[in-house]
């Protein structure tokens, strides 16, 4: 995990959100990740992450296990066009049943995929480039998202 969190902090203009024990926000996000384009180090106020880390299960989140000791899961919001190419289905479809503990493949989703969002349950080796290059595009989609609402707002 902690080379895919370099690899992440090392993009220009991130912030990352990485709450712990005795920070102001909620308790169960305490040592997850989240990770924003907001190069002025300010949360953005209208954006959710492109990106986030988390390391247990939430409400309405449990069918990754990750409640597993060594289990945590990568969530990179693709959008719903790069969804289908990757994965083969409509994002807002139910999609095919599938095992959601598996390791080190792509995934939709299991709660956001409706919203273009993909996982990997404990990416290694099968995916580490396909990963990669889908943080890169998702940062990057995020600075042009910024630099739209900046010219909006102007």
């Amino acid at each position: 995990m902690h080379e895919l969190l370099d690899t992440i902090r090392a993009f220009d203009g991130v912030l990352e959100l990485a709450p712990r024990e005795g920070s102001a926000l909620p308790e169960i996000s305490w040592g997850d990740h989240f990770f924003y384009y907001a190069p002025d180090g300010q949360v953005p106020q209208r954006e959710q992450p492109y990106a986030t880390v988390v390391t247990k299960n939430y409400p309405g989140d449990t069918s990754c296990d990750l409640d597993a000791p060594g289990r945590w899961r990568l969530n990179i919001h693709v959008g719903r066009d790069a969804f289908a190419e990757l994965l083969g289905e409509d994002p807002r479809s139910e999609g095919a049943a599938r095992d959601y503990t598996v390791r080190d493949t792509l995934l939709p989703h299991p709660v956001y995929r409706a919203h273009g969002w993909v996982a990997v349950n404990n990416p290694g080796e099968r995916t580490r480039d396909a990963v990669v290059r889908l943080l890169r595009e998702a940062h990057g989609n995020a600075v042009r998202r910024a630099r739209r609402r900046r010219n909006t707002d102007a």
